[in-house]
């Protein structure tokens, strides 16, 4: 069992910086924007990992006519083909964590012949355009990915510094203090230990488990903006140890909102238990009702864990 007050555990959650992870991430990381794959001769011919999820239109967009396209399963996705474009819409009928292959074949004695991705069924989120261009590597196709590296560093920068303003350089209560989450009432709780529950297949299963919510002072096209956090004490049951990656929360109407942080990022062994704490932000009006909270781990070869009937304060 494990006992934290409001204010400690989800100071944890909001300041603590996470210790990294080593091994392999089961899913990978999903690019927002438009997506650019430039292929050559010599591209080694492995799999593109490209996020994507049930009801989200993922498009693929080449420079050169397609020949033929390959995807077993055809029938769990809608499928629309033109001589450089592919459209996939995957339905529900994937799983969260799945792998399907897709080889693309290319006209005109194009080289590399061929391109395969493997679309991997993300809990939260989508890859919306992915663009493959087919050619020798110029001058300016290298300036143009230096340009997009400088572009990503500089979001990084900005977001360590906007880390930096919110907690006006304060950590632990302090730090909560200083980002107005905590005020006269503290921060609300509940025990959800009864009410949620997991599915026969889940690795992990839960013995303790609490919800937390806290305000914040902004809003959000005219609402209020909340801090939510889910504490639960996981027991593995598999044979493996089970590290945490990254998590969702889903509404009863399907709408998900992706974790702000899991903390921490270290295994839990086989038999054994440890902490995890998930927090996730929404408006005030999309934190009520009940969610389903999505675990996915780092070691892969293994599912998303569900935790049914989760509320808040």
């Amino acid at each position: 069992m494990f006992a934290l007050s409001s204010a400690a555990l989800l100071s944890f959650v909001l300041l603590a910086a996470p210790a990294g992870a080593s091994g392999p991430s089961p899913l990978p990381v999903c690019e927002s924007g438009t997506r650019h794959l430039e292929l050559t001769a010599d591209t080694p011919r492995t799999a593109h990992e490209v996020c994507i999820h049930p009801g989200v239109s993922s498009s693929f967009l080449f420079n050169v006519k397609l020949k033929r396209v390959e995807l077993p399963g055809r029938e769990r996705f809608r499928v629309v083909q033109d001589e450089t474009g592919l459209l996939l819409v995957p339905t529900r009928a994937l799983k969260d964590g799945e792998r399907v292959p897709v080889t693309v074949h290319f006209q005109d004695g194009a080289a590399p012949a061929s391109v395969t991705f493997s679309l991997v069924v993300h809990p939260a989120e989508a890859e919306r355009q992915v663009e493959v261009l087919l050619q020798p590597r110029t001058v300016a196709s290298y300036r143009e990915g230096e340009q997009r590296a400088l572009e990503e560093v500089q979001q990084c920068h900005q977001e360590t510094a906007r880390l930096r303003t919110e907690c006006n350089g304060q950590v632990g209560l302090r730090g909560l203090f200083a980002q107005k989450l905590i005020g006269a009432k503290g921060i609300p709780s509940k025990n959800i230990r009864e009410s949620s529950s997991a599915p026969p297949g889940n690795t992990l299963t839960t013995t303790e488990a609490y919800s937390y919510r806290s305000d914040t002072p902004r809003g959000e096209g005219g609402r209020q903006v909340v801090r939510l956090a889910v504490a639960q004490e996981l027991h593995n049951n598999g044979k493996a140890p089970w590290t945490p990656a990254g998590a969702v929360l889903v509404g009863s109407q399907g709408q998900a909102w992706k974790a702000l942080g899991v903390w921490p990022l270290e295994p839990i062994s086989p038999g054994k238990s440890r902490l995890v704490v998930v927090e996730v932000e929404a408006t005030e009006e999309q934190a009520r009702g009940t969610f389903t909270l999505k675990l996915w781990n780092q070691e892969g070869g293994g599912g998303v864990e569900r935790f049914d009937g989760v509320t808040f304060p």
